[in-house]
């Protein structure tokens, strides 16, 4: 038989997982155990040195399964298949997207060092950097997108860089940071005793739309309850990269406890199987809800990333880095914040609610919401204005999205 190089959307189906194991099942069952039977107390030895690192793994050795905080079948499976869209070396899986960003922010950064951050962040991102990590003596130093590399270099001389984190696309302007001029400022700031790591947060962009990882960063995170996860019925929070780096990633997030449980695994895997067929839907309906809210007279500005002028120094990072212009609109409603609620409260398909990437379509206010706690100034600068709404655009047909929209917008005045 012709051997042949599977796509990922195929993998998806089967990757990872030995149905001779599983009594013949189709599909993985759920390994709802919190430990696992040794067959003998000199396996159980060889398990505990190779899951703490007291030796290395030998030809062909497989991790043994102690505990379901250290493994669990269905979480490595899940890890090996989300591996694939990125093509990462390894993977974890974590109970949120908040404990995956803490986990790795705690993990590679000390008292006295500097968090080099892009600007804007998801709210909960922003609120870990400037309100939780500052009382670890660890600071968050800001950027955007127009900033140059020296500029970027220059704000922080001074300063013990360890990290630059990336949100891009940005929640929730969709503002795109160039991972090229990422890769080198970190660069930059590297010196031989005191690398600098560039991490990414793709959750914007789900593991189809971009892969950071080939751009040069070292690890790439997912809030896994979006797109990853896609029905707005789980919690879930995914790294990815490097092994070096992800065996030290691992190893705090054993000791933290924050994994995912297997119930929480098993609803993931069984999302990974539709998720480009969902994605890609979700694309095509954003690109006609983006077209329409532009022709709109009540719409001052849509932020959409298939409407970049082509001139443009976000066009060309589009170009370079991405797929899709993927299906997240934001846009600024002639008004203010009585309009906008105006029109969130009179929409009928779509959903009052935060999140994002979920099959069902949803609308939200970033400045009284998602981003309530970000700093006046920091919500000034970056365009969180009160005007501004925020849609999810999910797998419905487009038409119905658009009459939702529109007669949302008639009741504003």
């Amino acid at each position: 038989m012709n051997s042949r190089y599977f796509q990922p959307e195929s993998l998806m189906m089967s990757h990872g997982y030995k149905p001779e194991l599983s009594e013949g099942a189709i599909k993985c069952p759920i390994f709802q155990t919190s430990t696992f039977v040794f067959k003998t107390a000199k396996e159980g030895k060889e398990f505990f040195e190779l899951a703490y690192g007291k030796r290395e793994k030998s030809p062909g050795e497989e991790p043994g399964l102690i505990y379901s905080r250290l493994n669990n079948p269905y979480l490595q499976i899940l890890e090996e298949r989300l591996c694939l869209w990125d093509q990462a070396e390894e993977c974890t899986v974590f109970e949120s997207g908040m404990s995956a960003i803490s986990t790795v922010l705690l993990e590679f950064l000390r008292p006295g060092d500097t968090l080099l951050y892009s600007k804007p962040v998801y709210g909960g991102t922003d609120h870990f950097i400037n309100k939780v990590l500052p009382q670890y003596g660890i600071k968050g130093i800001g950027f955007t997108p127009e900033d140059s590399l020296d500029d970027i270099v220059n704000r922080v001389a001074g300063t013990l860089v360890k990290l630059v984190y990336v949100e891009t696309p940005a929640n929730p302007t969709n503002a795109l940071f160039d991972l090229e001029l990422c890769r080198n400022v970190a660069d930059r700031l590297s010196t031989d005793s005191c690398p600098v790591y560039l991490v990414v947060d793709n959750t914007y962009m789900g593991p189809l739309w971009q892969h950071p990882l080939k751009h040069g960063a070292d690890l790439v995170m997912y809030s896994a309850t979006k797109y990853i996860g896609g029905h707005s019925d789980l919690i879930a929070g995914a790294v990815l990269g490097k092994k070096e780096l992800m065996k030290r990633v691992r190893t705090l997030r054993t000791f933290l406890g924050n994994m995912a449980g297997p119930w929480t695994g098993w609803l993931l895997m069984r999302s990974l199987e539709t998720l480009k067929v969902r994605m890609t839907q979700q694309a095509e309906n954003a690109a006609k809800v983006a077209d329409f809210l532009a022709a709109h007279p009540k719409v001052q500005k849509v932020y959409y990333l298939g409407h970049l002028p082509e001139n443009s120094a976000q066009y060309r990072i589009f170009k370079k880095q991405l797929t899709c212009a993927g299906a997240m609109v934001s846009f600024d409603i002639q008004g203010g914040e009585k309009e906008a609620f105006t029109f969130l409260d009179n929409l009928k398909l779509f959903h009052l609610a935060v999140s994002l990437g979920s099959t069902e379509s949803l609308a939200e206010h970033p400045a009284t919401m998602t981003h309530s706690d970000v700093s006046d100034e920091d919500r000034a600068q970056l365009r969180i204005s009160d005007k501004l709404i925020r849609l999810s655009i999910g797998v419905e047909h487009h038409e119905d999205l658009i009459w939702d929209i529109q007669q949302a917008l008639e009741k504003v005045v």
